[in-house]
């Protein structure tokens, strides 16, 4: 008697195991396109992450030649004030 309990428990269980691995590798296709489209993302995010340090470098660049223009149009400006 008590071995059937036990086998009946044992079969209960690898069915309900059963079930979950089912589920699971139903939703692996699924999971498979979400992980691929992170994976685009990720690409596309480094690309703009790429760009955007390219134009803070052109961005300095331009501050310096602002800067050095300021100081030669003070210079003209002084030297006409004498």
């Amino acid at each position: 008697m008590v071995t059937w309990i036990v086998l009946a428990l044992v079969l209960v269980a690898l069915v309900g195991f059963a079930l979950a691995v089912r589920t699971v590798l139903a939703r692996l296709p699924r999971l498979r396109r979400a992980a691929l489209a992170l994976q685009r993302r990720a690409t596309e995010a480094e690309a703009l992450r790429e760009s955007a340090e390219s134009l803070q470098q052109r961005a300095e660049t331009l501050q310096e030649q602002l800067d050095t223009a300021q100081r030669r149009l003070e210079l003209i400006k002084a030297k006409r004030g004498d």
